[in-house]
């Protein structure tokens, strides 16, 4: 890992130093324009060629149905279906207390105000496969989906090497009572939920994270389409702030876990102290040695750096800069600065606080904002799955209390008919 202090960066160095995942000769940019004329063309045809070439899968038809998914999910030992529906029952909870009734509001004497929900009627999920395949995401996005009561939910995830998915991926659509997976994974997937193909329906929004090729393609998607997504979600990363009361072994932990989830992922150390920092290095080494995926976490690591500080304030200011889709507060004294974040997705509070619980089963939501993107979207949640649309009736006694306000307004911005549309009723 590169080393930096704090103290001895300049404002150019630092802004430098945060920028991750950047695209300067717009070479992703082009690889997925031309995966995504593709599929706007070519459909299901480009899907299977795309299967080919990327999955070294050949397809006979591109969809796992509700039997198929049934069979895979019998494969599963009973302690394994259990920390499953451990894992639904906990982030169930979490997102139905998300779903609240606004009251209504009288804004003035016979002039209401309120707004109410309407659940997104179709929406797209991406569940990764590529180096490592994520059940857990399937819980992140579904529950929420069904908690807004999506009416189409449509599902895409990378075909395995035996042209299925992964058997926890088909327990948790039973859990979700998903009938139906598509089989493509990449920027294809995210082009065949924006345009539609003769198999993958169109859908109004896309969930879910993903490689670079992914969050470029849904950034396309949402600037030439009227098909929304989430957020850029993708690659992953975390930002640990450690002092003299972290514990070196549990924050080398932390920054391998998220190493090992791709080759472009970054983990960020900020510490107060040096020898916390040499300690954690030589943690992370030996615990690295030991990884199955340690060739991915490796270059994760190369690609990722620690920053020496003067104290827990300054680590933060730092921290709202970077803006972490991950921020781990690896301190005791944690209650000191939770005030100071205003940049951060998900953020992990303690010693005992990894990271890797909220990816899986607390109950939070594991699709966050990566790349900086924490300055201006929120994680997932019920929300995102929801439009909000605002209400107002008016009494009699309330036009005539509002329709003067509204005539002098509309007068002065020179709108005679709105002035008008007012001016009638009141008569």
């Amino acid at each position: 890992m590169k080393a930096y202090k704090y103290n001895d960066l300049t404002t150019a160095e630092l802004k430098q130093l945060v920028q991750r995942n950047v695209d300067p000769a717009n070479e992703i940019r082009a690889v997925v324009e031309d995966v995504i004329a593709n599929v706007r063309k070519h459909g299901d045809k480009a899907l299977v060629d795309y299967a080919e070439k990327f999955d070294k899968v050949t397809l006979t038809k591109l969809y796992l149905d509700k039997a198929e998914l049934a069979e895979l999910a019998t494969t599963l030992l009973p302690e394994q279906k259990q920390a499953l529906q451990t894992a639904y029952d906990n982030i169930k909870k979490f997102h139905e207390a998300q779903l609240k009734t606004e009251d209504e509001v009288e804004t003035m004497p016979g002039v209401t105000c309120w707004r109410e929900l309407r659940p997104i009627e179709k929406v797209g999920l991406y569940i990764p496969g590529g180096t490592a395949v994520l059940p857990s995401t399937f819980l992140m996005l579904g529950i929420p989906a069904r908690i807004a009561g999506c009416h189409e939910i449509v599902v895409c995830s990378p075909p395995q090497k035996d042209g299925k998915v992964n058997a926890f991926v088909a327990y948790v659509a039973q859990l979700l009572g998903i009938e139906r997976i598509y089989l493509a994974g990449g920027s294809q997937a995210m082009a065949a939920m924006a345009y539609g193909t003769e198999s993958i329906p169109a859908v109004d929004k896309i969930f879910g994270p993903g490689n670079q090729y992914v969050t470029k393609a849904k950034t396309i998607i949402q600037s030439t389409t009227t098909c929304a997504i989430d957020m850029p979600a993708g690659p992953s990363e975390v930002l640990v702030i450690a002092d003299d009361t972290a514990n070196p072994e549990f924050v080398a932990a932390d920054l391998l876990a998220q190493a090992e989830h791709g080759i472009d992922s970054q983990s960020i150390l900020v510490a107060t102290s040096q020898t916390v920092i040499d300690k954690t290095i030589e943690a992370l080494n030996k615990q690295l040695l030991v990884l199955p995926r340690a060739e991915i976490a490796a270059k994760a690591v190369a690609n990722s750096y620690t920053v020496l500080v003067d104290d827990l304030k300054q680590a933060m200011t730092f921290s709202n800069l970077y803006a972490p889709e991950h921020l781990i507060l690896a301190t005791e004294n944690w209650n000191q600065i939770t005030s100071d974040i205003i940049n951060a997705g998900s953020v992990f509070l303690g010693n005992l606080t990894p990271e890797s619980v909220g990816d899986y089963a607390s109950g939070t939501n594991h699709t966050l904002p990566t790349s900086a993107y924490a300055r201006a979207y929120s994680g997932v949640s019920v929300d995102s799955f929801v439009k909000k649309i605002t209400f107002q009736h008016i009494t009699p006694d309330g036009i005539q209390n509002i329709g003067p306000i509204v005539e002098i307004l509309a007068e002065a911005e020179g709108l005679h008919a709105h002035k008008n549309a007012v001016s009638l009723r009141m008569k």
